[in-house]
């Protein structure tokens, strides 16, 4: 690290809140409890990424919505898939939705 002048300005680093101190008072995690941890944090991934598909759906509704409403410019099958997307995606994602606080 160089050397600090009076006119350099400090070395400040920022840390995530979610950044982890480790605890050298911690006994080592067993298998058992490493286990566990790792499940609670598969499950959690695995909830953001439903709520992200359920974002998603709700994104391609909107699209939907928009392609359905184009007029001519859109070819007429595209718009009749895209009308149906319009009341189906909603659906899906509060499925979805139900589905992520049943399990929480």
């Amino acid at each position: 690290m160089p050397k600090r002048t009076t006119q350099s300005p400090p070395d400040l680093r920022l840390v995530a809140a979610e950044a982890e101190i480790y605890d050298l008072m911690k006994l080592p995690e067993s298998t058992a409890d490493r286990v566990r941890r790792l499940q609670m944090e598969a499950r959690a991934l695995a909830v953001e990424q439903v709520e992200v598909l359920e974002k998603v759906l709700l994104q391609a509704s909107v699209v939907a919505r928009e392609i359905a409403e184009g007029g001519d410019a859109y070819p007429v099958g595209a718009r009749e898939l895209a009308s149906r997307l319009v009341t189906d995606l909603p659906i899906k994602a509060e499925t979805l939705k139900a589905i992520v606080s049943r399990t929480l």
